[in-house]
C-alpha cells in the first residue's frame, strides 16, 4: 500500500526531492484544506496557521510551550482578530517545554 503524500506549503520551494513522500500545495492554501481529506496538522509555520485560522478552518491546537520569551514574536492570537474560545483537553510536561492540546469550546 503507498502512503499518501504530506502536503508542503511554501512560496519559493517548487519541488520536495529532498523529502521522501512529500508533494508541494499548488495553488490557495485555504482551497487545499478544504479539500483534503485527511487532518491537517501545520508544524511551525505561523503564516500558515492565521491563514487557516481566517478561514475558520482550526479546530484544535496542540501547543509545545518553552517557558522563555525571546524578543517581541508573533502572536498566535494577536489583538485586533475575535476571539478564540477554546477548551484544555490536556497538559502535561515534556522535558522544559508544556504541551497542551486544546479545542474550539462547544
Amino acid at each position: 500500500m503507498n502512503a499518501v503524500p504530506k502536503l508542503v506549503v511554501s512560496r519559493t520551494l517548487t519541488g520536495t526531492s529532498a523529502w521522501a513522500n512529500s508533494r508541494v500545495i499548488d495553488g490557495d492554501l485555504v482551497q487545499a484544506v478544504k479539500n483534503e481529506p485527511r487532518d491537517v496538522i501545520i508544524t511551525g509555520s505561523l503564516s500558515v496557521v492565521h491563514a487557516l485560522m481566517a478561514a475558520d478552518l482550526i479546530d484544535e491546537y496542540r501547543l509545545l510551550t518553552f517557558p522563555t520569551i525571546l524578543g517581541t514574536g508573533e502572536r498566535l492570537f494577536p489583538p485586533g482578530r475575535p476571539p478564540a474560545y477554546l477548551e484544555v483537553l490536556s497538559a502535561e510536561q515534556s522535558g522544559a517545554a508544556v504541551l497542551t492540546h486544546y479545542r474550539r469550546a462547544r
